[in-house]
């Protein structure tokens, strides 16, 4: 750990930013924070939620129907502890509320195609949409399900769709069609939307024959809407009746002003999917009002964003980043989206949009951060990044080495923010703070409004030593629940069972420091357990990948004698031999870097590892071939192939 912070704001960063602005502002209010500075507004925001939500709702200018007080409805069960009971809003309104102003959304694409959508321009597309939604009898409750890339078009059709109280569901155009109808089957879409094809890494990918069976096979008669993208769309529309172009359904239609009918704080505005890993993925159905407020205040607060600024994530419509990414828009945010490899034609391609854009929140995964390093790329050097002031990441871990490569070769004055959460409540629970110094592999602390917490398996309260991440209070964000879910059995068992129906078990292992920041471990479920003591795999990960001969890492544990020993999988680099000198380098610096107990029994080198759609290496999947059981859910997996370097080793019967 460094004796210093990596980075400190100055006293005009601070005074400067919204953070700073929204304590004054609740210093202000009757039932303020009793004591002044950002600790004082935290204790509040956790010991006085529904004062601390109603400012919030006042400060970032929510349209809509607080209704009136108490802002949270009590109940016996966290679950059901629902906030604003008798509020109303319309979450599109509030993202399409800074009409007048600049450029909404900037596109680039791999294949060079590029172009801006002013709010105005952004509005009257919407406008088009909704009125050809009412015509073809989308209702409020209709699922829509879109298998899109990240386009403008695709932030206008949900905006449609959920300002009508549609249901908007989303995946990537890389997902197989059985992994298009594990999750959509099990809602039911009533229209179907999708592109005619995709740009990634230098090559066009046809999804017509994919979309024409998903449409064949949900239920009920699905009305498909074909988005021209990659080439192919009007041949496409032309097959099928049931199959319309984006153009022809809104060409009736002319702008005109919107009507945003206002539903329910916790009508339901997104299903999200889980990895699906596992099984058949979970639907997670998240609220509007509660999904509005938390990435308000992240977006705002934690992340400092004013109208203007722009942001940019690079994600896919399968990841809870892009839901996060276009929340931005209720900030003011010109959002600046990407689709393609973030390494087409090479790893620079993004800062190249970067520095072309004045970018000035950019946010990323670790993985990518790790790669570009990997690569000898030192961005600092080749662009000009002087208007970015934000990175912000998110996917797994990030390695305190990744720290050192972005002050030292990406921007040495710069926010760096750490973040997680998830999928489960569209948010986070740990994340940056404009206001408080960064330190080396740490991430800032805890969002305000969530009583984040770590507990040991007595559910006590612990410092300094690892355990499980909870949370001790509901928050706006928690999901209405589960999709089809009698008696809300699976939402209970998936966060409710471990600590009882009032703490949420978010299923991270991780420590507070004694910086009050948080070090995330890895997931529980993949947590190895040699000897009955529990270590993460990200603490193996962080020293490993720091090895030049290895490219990428997964450990996992395998059940050997009436124990668990650790098994690490290497993705060597090119020209790099798992001979015995490296496999003895590999040990001696996972001893000397964690500790005797991470040192693995076997290590074996393999061709890639199974990762899901969004990025994330799945050490379940590995951890359940190497043991012969079934793999439930390959179509989760972006490379399933990938699995079967994994069956039957011959190393793993020694």
């Amino acid at each position: 750990m460094t004796a210093s912070p990596l980075w400190t704001p100055s006293e005009r960063q601070k005074a400067d930013c919204r953070m700073t602005d929204f304590i004054e502002f609740c210093a202000g209010r009757e039932d303020g924070p009793p004591s002044p500075g950002y600790d004082g507004l935290y204790g509040w925001s956790i010991g006085r939620p529904e004062a601390f939500w109603e400012a919030l709702w006042d400060f970032a200018g929510i349209v809509g129907d607080k209704g009136d007080a108490p802002y949270i409805a009590p109940a016996p069960v966290m679950r059901r502890q629902r906030f604003f009971p008798q509020g109303r809003l319309n979450f599109a309104e509030n993202l399409l509320k800074f009409r007048g102003a600049g450029p909404a959304l900037v596109f680039r694409g791999e294949d060079k195609a590029a172009y801006e959508l002013s709010h105005d321009g952004l509005y009257d597309l919407v406008s088009r949409l909704q009125q050809a939604f009412v015509a073809a009898g989308l209702q409020k409750g209709d699922r829509v399900g879109a298998v899109m890339p990240n386009l403008p078009e695709t932030i206008a059709l949900m905006l449609a769709v959920t300002s009508l109280g549609g249901i908007w569901s989303s995946c990537s155009p890389d997902f197989g069609d059985k992994g298009i109808l594990d999750r959509f089957g099990q809602i039911e879409p009533k229209f179907l939307i999708g592109c005619d094809s995709y740009h990634y890494n230098g090559k066009t990918h046809a999804i017509g024959e994919r979309l024409q069976a998903v449409s064949a096979r949900l239920p009920g008669r699905i009305c498909t809407l074909v988005v021209p993208y990659g080439g192919g769309g009007e041949a496409l529309a032309a097959e099928r009746e049931d199959f319309s172009l984006l153009s022809d359904f809104i060409a009736p239609f002319a702008p005109r002003e919107m009507n945003f009918t206002r539903f329910a704080f916790d009508h339901p505005l997104y299903i999200l999917f889980s990895s699906g890993t596992t099984g058949k993925p979970k639907c997670i159905v998240h609220g509007a009002g509660g999904t509005l407020l938390q990435h308000v205040k992240e977006h705002s607060l934690h992340c400092g964003i004013r109208p203007g600024e722009r942001l940019f994530y690079f994600t896919t419509c399968g990841w809870m980043m892009w839901n996060w990414l276009v929340s931005g828009l209720a900030s003011g945010a010109t959002l600046l989206l990407y689709d393609g490899s973030p390494f087409y034609p090479s790893g620079n391609v993004l800062f190249d949009y970067a520095e072309a854009e004045d970018m000035t929140i950019f946010g990323t995964s670790a993985k990518f951060i790790d790669a570009i390093k990997k690569a000898g790329l030192k961005p600092a050097k080749s662009h000009d990044l002087g208007a970015l002031r934000l990175i912000t990441s998110t996917g797994s871990p990030l390695a305190p080495e990744s720290f050192d490569f972005v002050y030292s070769h990406i921007k040495s004055d710069i926010h760096l923010a750490s973040i997680a959460g998830g999928t489960d409540i569209v948010a986070c629970f740990i994340l940056g703070n404009p206001l408080k110094p960064v330190w080396r592999g740490e991430i800032q602390g805890a969002a305000l409004g969530m009583a984040t917490d770590v507990f040991n398996d007595d559910d006590e309260h612990i410092e300094g030593e690892k355990g499980e991440l909870v949370c001790r209070k509901t928050f706006p964000s928690i999901p209405v629940g589960f999709w089809n879910d009698p008696g809300d059995q699976k939402f209970k068992a998936a966060y409710f069972e471990r600590f009882g129906e009032n703490v949420w078990h978010h299923g991270d292992f991780v420590e507070w420091t004694e910086h009050g920041g948080m070090i995330i471990h890895g997931r529980s479920d993949a947590v190895l357990n040699p000897g009955g003591v529990r270590i993460g795999t990200s603490e193996i990960y962080a020293v490993v990948e720091q090895i030049p001969q290895v490219g990428e890492a997964l450990a996992v544990g395998q059940e050997w004698q009436d124990d668990v020993r650790i098994v690490l999988f290497v993705v060597l680099a090119e020209g790099a031999r798992l001979d015995a000198a490296l496999e003895a380098d590999i040990r001696a610096k996972i001893r000397k870097g964690a500790s005797p107990r991470h040192v693995p029994a076997r290590i074996i080198a393999v061709a890639d590892i199974p990762r899901t759609k969004s990025g994330k290496i799945t050490e379940l999947a590995v951890r359940d071939i190497i043991h012969g059981r079934v793999i439930k859910n390959r179509e989760a997996l972006a490379n399933p192939d990938a699995l079967e370097l994994y069956r039957d080793l011959p190393q793993l019967r020694e």
